[in-house]
């Protein structure tokens, strides 16, 4: 296993732990998902040059189109969540009650 991917692995599955471990702000949750996003964003951007295949070019920019549609989702809910709420804290935030 190359550095490269080393790095890749690596940053991914801290950005997981990140989610799994920090879900007390809306706002760690969100960074963390963008974590994920970036990390899988260069690994597919880098795929097809390691590879030298030109069919999967435009993957990365659809990929980054829908993670840029899940941070405007995400920046929603977080702004409305606070104003409804008065914070972004996780445990306020509660599905059952409405």
């Amino acid at each position: 296993m190359s550095l490269l991917h080393l790095s890749y692995y690596l940053s991914f599955f801290l950005s997981i732990l990140g989610l799994a471990f920090h879900r007390t702000h809306l706002v760690s949750a969100l960074l963390c998902l963008e974590s994920m996003m970036l990390a899988l964003y260069i690994a597919m951007t880098m795929w097809p040059a390691q590879n030298q295949s030109p069919s999967f070019t435009l993957m990365p920019i659809f990929m980054l189109t829908f993670s840029a549609c899940e941070a405007a989702a995400g920046l929603a809910i977080l702004v409305a969540s606070t104003r409804t709420h008065g914070s972004d804290s996780l445990h306020n935030l509660n599905t059952l009650q409405c």
